[in-house]
């Protein structure tokens, strides 16, 4: 029997990913990839790369990751203390060499052998690119395009933070989720907050038998909280306002 877990977009949030990994630990589940997009958005970037790199686990290439390591200046002045590149370029100041280095080590792709003639490919966005986003309400023909360069039994990929798995063909398509950012975007949720909980998934193949689940876990939001206050993060209090406490 082969078990792995699949973790992706904790953008520097240390106390979801603390949560998920206890709930990994718990289950004996020794074989862990992120899905990239580890460390933009939240409040500690550092600890989340020192946290990964500690786990040994591989790590596939998200956009926010790349953004990292070729940040932009703001020289539109359109860029305002709200925007995402503000946060970029904040984090991007938070890492050192030794962080920015590891960062390279992340892999377009990253291809698992499950047993029973099972294949895992691994990405963020899609096979092919980690801006691409993959939905439930992705065409067939489209999901065909991105998929079929690179062919496995089993597509999980993160960037788009939604729960996600369908059959395409014979193939299963799954996204584990987002372990440090969920957004709470369903209709009539204006403004779209974020639930206190982080998602994964965890893969079991055994004897031929495959088991996709989805998993959700609450974290201390408290924690995350104090580490906004502690870290100098832009806008903590505005931040704060966002998140919903389950």
């Amino acid at each position: 029997m082969e078990r792995v877990a699949l973790i992706s977009d904790i953008h520097g949030n240390l106390p979801a990913l603390e949560a998920v990994l206890a709930e990994i630990a718990a289950e004996d589940i020794e074989r862990i990839v992120c899905l990239g997009d580890v460390a933009t958005l939240g409040p500690q970037p550092r600890e989340v790369i020192a946290r990964l790199r500690e786990l040994g686990c591989p790590v596939v290439m998200g956009n926010t990751d790349a953004i990292l390591l070729a940040p932009q200046p703001d020289e539109s002045g359109t860029g305002g203390d709200l925007s995402n590149e503000y946060f970029d370029r904040w984090t991007a100041a938070q890492l050192a060499a030794g962080d920015l280095a590891y960062l390279r080590t992340f892999q377009p792709a990253i291809s698992l052998p499950l047993g029973d003639d099972v294949t895992l490919l691994c990405y963020h966005g899609s096979p092919r690119s980690y801006d691409e986003r993959i939905t439930a309400e992705t065409p067939d023909d489209a999901l065909h395009e991105m998929l079929a360069a690179m062919p496995a039994q089993l597509y999980a990929g993160g960037h788009t933070h939604q729960q996600m798995m369908r059959r395409h063909r014979d193939v299963l398509v799954l996204n584990p989720g987002t372990v440090g950012f969920v957004k709470d975007a369903i209709p009539p949720a204006t403004p779209v907050r974020n639930p206190s909980w982080a998602e994964y998934a965890v893969i079991t193949s055994d004897g031929g038998r495959l088991d996709v689940s989805l998993r959700r876990v609450p974290f201390d939001l408290d924690a995350l909280f104090a580490a906004m206050d502690a870290s100098g993060i832009p806008r903590a209090q505005w931040r704060k306002g966002d998140w919903r406490r389950i």
